[in-house]
């Protein structure tokens, strides 16, 4: 691999960006949904993917891709790349303005682009950076005071099961935030614009890339095991919070 993973991963994250900025605000979902019927696609999805795809089959032909919408391809490299062309398809369609790109390669550098605010967060070599200017999490020590963001499935059941958590916290911390994008989620928390963020039922595309800005930018990030009624989720918070936020959603 020539150029390094992050410019690789910002290329590939602005050129779909550049598609969805096209598409926004005008753009409809297919007759076809993914985990459920309020787990929304569209065509604009599947446009950004195969521009990420794109850019990678030139910059990184030997590199395996996870991708949200496409299969994934095996690589011989040893590297893998995590994608997803459009995280936050929901607000994309009714015309939210929040929702971004997430482009990982697997444990080395991430970025997640925001193209409605022009913001690029990135993380490399244990740095994270939103345009170029040095990232930091929140190094908040006390729960009550904490913002905290999550994010809700699809799936009724699931939802059902979250509300009862949501139950437990809201009484504990300052107040909770549910956007609906995951990467941006993380990347706000990176850059401390939340304190911290949980969510069960991401998937890795949704997470690859913000896990390392958090990461990067001085949180703790804690896999959440499955239970019998709720899947495998993820907790990034201030190290002096993320044992009991995460006590409180496990």
């Amino acid at each position: 691999m020539s150029a390094q993973p992050v410019a690789i991963a910002e290329e590939a994250a602005r050129a779909a960006g550049a598609i969805l900025v096209e598409r926004f605000g005008s753009e409809r979902a297919l007759d076809r949904t993914k985990s459920s019927p309020t787990d929304l696609v569209s065509e604009a999805d599947l446009l950004a993917e195969k521009a990420i795809r794109d850019v990678l089959a030139a910059r990184a032909p030997d590199d395996a891709i996870m991708g949200e919408e496409g299969a994934d391809t095996p690589g011989t490299s040893g590297r893998r790349w995590i994608v997803d062309p459009l995280d936050g398809t929901v607000n994309f369609l009714f015309g939210i303005p929040q929702w971004a790109v997430s482009v990982a390669c697997e444990g080395v550098a991430g970025v997640v682009f925001d193209p409605c605010r022009g913001e690029l967060f990135a993380a490399a070599d244990g740095v994270a950076t939103v345009n170029g200017e040095p990232l930091r999490g929140s190094r908040r020590e006390e729960l009550a005071s904490a913002l905290v963001a999550t994010g809700f499935g699809y799936e009724a059941a699931v939802r059902a099961e979250q509300a009862k958590v949501v139950l437990r916290v809201l009484p504990l911390v300052r107040d909770i935030r549910r956007a609906g994008a995951a990467a941006l989620d993380m990347a706000w928390a990176a850059a401390g614009r939340v304190d911290a963020f949980y969510e069960r039922g991401v998937k890795p595309w949704d997470i690859a890339a913000g896990s390392l800005l958090c990461e990067a930018a001085g949180l703790s990030v804690r896999e959440l095991e499955p239970t019998e009624l709720l899947p495998r989720g993820v907790v990034a918070a201030p190290p002096a919070l993320v044992e009991p936020l995460f006590e409180l959603v496990a």
